[in-house]
């Protein structure tokens, strides 16, 4: 069970403490995304089921343009092995590790970067979240687009049984789509339909980090918003503040 959230057991979190609760985080979120945004640095929520493929997401993102300065943020209960798959494929990575709280929250991040100095050098910060398909959704960290990976392998009703997650979703990645042709029983039709039904905007890309299926999607897709985010920061700073974005970027 969460030990911040109480998520599961709603006689141990009051409503009223709750909503106290994430009240705080909103606060801390707003600290964070006025860091990130100061900075240049666009930073992507990345959530999804154990197993979805978010690690291999972020190798395949190294992969395929290692020119970009990325980082990471690799949240799990326990290991630090996320982060280790990461820096090995030269992402600088972090993990934080929850014990047992079963999302990261603002704080979490916010006290993470005091222990990694690089990210305000970066172009992207990916927060991999603890996998989980419920609380991450509820916890803004203070991230300016939220990504979910979907397995093809986890069935076709995921996205209407967990709504809130893929409601949230600016970008669904359906990853392993390399397994496709041993699932028999599944319809990638069917898929898009469920996700179709409770996400607003409806945005998914097929996504494979073996075969490289959808990879330059995901970057320029990545490419895109991130290049609207610092045009609309750079409109808001009429000429000031430019002092934060005078080094060279690589963009995705």
């Amino acid at each position: 069970m969460c030990d911040t959230c109480g998520c599961g057991d709603p006689e141990l979190v009051p409503v009223d403490v709750h909503e106290d609760i994430l009240a705080g985080n909103r606060h801390r979120a707003e600290h964070n995304r006025e860091h990130f945004r100061a900075r240049g640095v666009f930073t992507v929520n990345l959530m999804g089921s154990p197993g979805a493929g978010k690690t291999a997401v972020l190798e395949a993102t190294a992969r395929y343009h290692p020119d970009a300065r990325c980082g990471a943020l690799a949240g799990d209960l326990a290991t630090d092995n996320d982060a280790s798959r990461l820096n090995a494929a030269g992402i600088p990575s972090l993990s934080i590790t929850t014990g047992s709280a079963c999302h990261l929250d603002a704080k979490m991040v916010h006290e993470a970067l005091h222990a990694f100095p690089s990210w305000p050098d970066l172009d992207y910060l990916f927060v991999e979240n603890v996998g989980n398909l419920v609380c991450p959704a509820v916890y803004d960290l203070g991230q300016d687009v939220n990504v979910v990976a979907l397995s093809i392998t986890e069935g076709e009703d995921k996205p209407i049984k967990y709504p809130v997650m893929f409601r949230n979703a600016d970008l669904v990645l359906l990853t392993k789509m390399d397994l496709l042709p041993h699932l028999r029983h599944v319809s990638v039709a069917n898929v898009l339909a469920a996700i179709a039904q409770v996400m607003p905007a409806n945005k998914v890309i097929l996504f494979s980090a073996e075969s490289g299926l959808g990879v330059a999607n995901w970057l320029a897709w990545l490419a895109t918003r991130r290049a609207a985010q610092v045009g609309t920061r750079h409109h808001g700073d009429h000429g000031h503040g430019n002092e934060h974005h005078d080094h060279e970027h690589h963009h995705v």
